[in-house]
């Protein structure tokens, strides 16, 4: 057997790009993050990995990482993360001079001072169009300098089997390789995207109840991907049900699948006014991003905001992944996250070309 490749996960939250290493064959090694209940599900969920609670603004805390491989004897062969860029996201206001689009730099830095074989950086599309592309062009000029030629690609979850509207763009960088890496290619095309109704249709309804803390499945699977969600799992966990107000129930009625409130009849024109208010997912396609707010999309069918469950169902998070912290915090847990099932295509194709390194 091949030894494991060894992975750090900085600015980590809950855990999907690791999952998705841990799923390929990776050895884990160490999640870094700020938030505490992102690390405790990451803990959870991750078998012997270790949470550690740093503040990257500060790159002395780097110190912390690297002793840590120093004292346990260990090497890093791949550092994965998807640091904070708010600055170039379209969910919120643009500022390319936002000090969060800079976070990126504890990678740098962490990279120079362990020169692992590869390295992989997730982010918002709008790191390739925000004023011209500088967000990625600082990315890929400051790993170039020591030593990592990081390509970008923008890739669309839907086409890799996750029921969901989401668009990342990757960099993947080797270490003093002459080889570039090509990223996967798609494996669905989109008459063949996994819909709502096939990621989740299986779990209870929970219509005007909020449901219990662990729940049993109410049928088999309807699905190949409900298969593949409940592979380890015999019981249903973070399902817990939302209870409206009377208003959000009176409009929500007359919005019909795949339609929002401009759907409204004429006489409640103007009551909302964001773009993605009352957003009911169609049955038959893929769902919208999911986001961190949980308030402007509802369930295809059912008049409720999905639950949690149901959210991480759509960004391919196995059901035997359990999400800790108060409601809110799960919400925004697999709002951030990277869907697990893409982190595990570029994981499994990123071990090809290492693979190929150390046989060379």
């Amino acid at each position: 057997m091949p030894k494991k490749l060894n992975c750090i996960d900085l600015f980590c939250g809950c855990g999907g790009l690791s999952k998705g290493f841990l799923d390929a064959g990776y050895n884990v090694l160490l999640g870094i993050d700020f938030d505490d209940a992102a690390l405790e599900t990451f803990q959870k969920n991750h078998g012997s990995a270790k949470a550690l609670k740093l503040d990257l603004f500060n790159h002395e805390n780097i110190s912390v990482i690297t002793d840590y491989l120093k004292q346990n004897n260990l090497s890093l062969d791949v550092l994965i993360g998807g640091p904070p860029c708010q600055g170039f996201s379209i969910a919120g206001p643009r500022n390319k001079d936002d000090k969060r689009n800079r976070l990126y730099s504890a990678m740098v830095k962490l990279a120079d001072r362990t020169k692992p074989k590869a390295i992989l950086l997730e982010n918002v599309p709008g790191m390739l169009q925000t004023n011209g592309g500088i967000g990625a062009k600082r990315i890929v000029a400051d790993f170039k300098k020591i030593g990592y030629t990081m390509i970008p690609k923008l890739l669309y979850a839907p086409d890799f089997g996750i029921p969901q509207i989401r668009k990342r763009v990757f960099f993947v960088g080797l270490h003093d390789n002459t080889k570039v890496f090509e990223f996967p290619a798609p494996v669905l095309d989109k008459d063949h995207y996994i819909t709502c109704e096939q990621a989740i249709n299986d779990l209870p309804a929970l219509e005007g109840i909020y449901g219990d803390e662990v729940q049993n499945y109410p049928c088999q699977p309807k699905s190949e991907y409900q298969r593949l969600m409940r592979a380890n799992s015999n019981e249903i966990h973070n399902h817990i049900g939302t209870l409206h107000d009377e208003k959000t129930l009176k409009f929500l009625a007359m919005i019909p699948e795949g339609k929002n409130y401009k759907a409204l009849p004429k006489e409640y024109e103007g009551i909302y006014k964001y773009h993605e208010a009352l957003t009911r997912y169609h049955s038959k396609k893929p769902s919208l991003t999911i986001n961190t707010c949980h308030r402007s999309h509802f369930h295809y069918k059912y008049n409720r905001i999905p639950t949690v469950r149901e959210s991480a169902r759509l960004q391919s998070f196995p059901d035997d992944f359990i999400f800790y912290g108060t409601k809110a915090q799960q919400y925004r847990q697999v709002g951030n996250a990277v869907p697990p099932l893409l982190g595990k295509v570029i994981a499994e194709q990123l071990k090809k070309y290492l693979e190929l390194k150390d046989n060379d």
